[in-house]
């Protein structure tokens, strides 16, 4: 993969890092060569779990969609061996979908431990379909996006939609830092 992003919050990226991400990333290539880019950021955290002191996220843009995945461990290399391995599945189930809504059967790229485990050759990649379970209809009465946040809280939800006093909407989430990000259409 030649078009990628390297980036190191509170780590020096050292060039051991840098050759080890690119590796692992260029395997990734088998699976969907049409990767546009791709955006890896390292980060060191001051945490009390060893285990998710580093972080591996991994944003990659392909035509039609993007694969994200973020990993933690307390081994920055093996964190970065997790996150390639959910890329590789996610690619995976991407490709599947991709090549059914064509209408095309999909070519199977088994990896090494399914080639090991099945000589057959079939993928174990269920088809991705969405159900819409339930529909809700409300009433938005214009807040401010820190209203809207107590809302939030008040009703024990992660997220919550709302109509923002300038006009248009807006979409209030809770942060796995614990803090309140804001999502607003341009």
């Amino acid at each position: 993969m030649n078009i990628y992003q390297l980036n190191g919050r509170n780590v020096e990226v050292t060039e051991a890092l840098h050759s080890y991400v690119e590796q692992k990333l260029g395997r990734l290539e088998r699976f969907n060569n049409n990767i546009t880019d791709a955006r890896v950021t390292l980060t060191v955290r001051d945490v009390r779990d060893a285990n998710r002191r580093n972080r591996v996220e991994v944003q990659m843009n392909l035509p039609g969609g993007i694969i994200r995945a973020e990993e933690h461990n307390a081994d920055m290399y093996a964190a970065i061996d997790k996150v390639s391995d959910v890329l590789e599945r996610q690619l995976r189930k991407f490709k599947t979908r991709l090549m059914r809504g064509r209408g095309d059967t999909p070519e199977v790229i088994p990896g090494p431990a399914e080639a090991a485990a099945n000589d057959n050759g079939t993928d174990d990649v269920a088809p991705f379909s969405p159900e819409i379970v339930r529909q809700k209809r409300f009433d938005m009465r214009p807040l401010t996006a820190e209203d809207a946040a107590l809302q939030m809280e008040a009703l024990g939800h992660d997220f919550y939609v709302f109509k923002n006093m300038q006009g248009g909407c807006g979409v209030v989430y809770r942060r796995k830092d614990g803090h309140y990000g804001l999502i607003e259409p341009s």
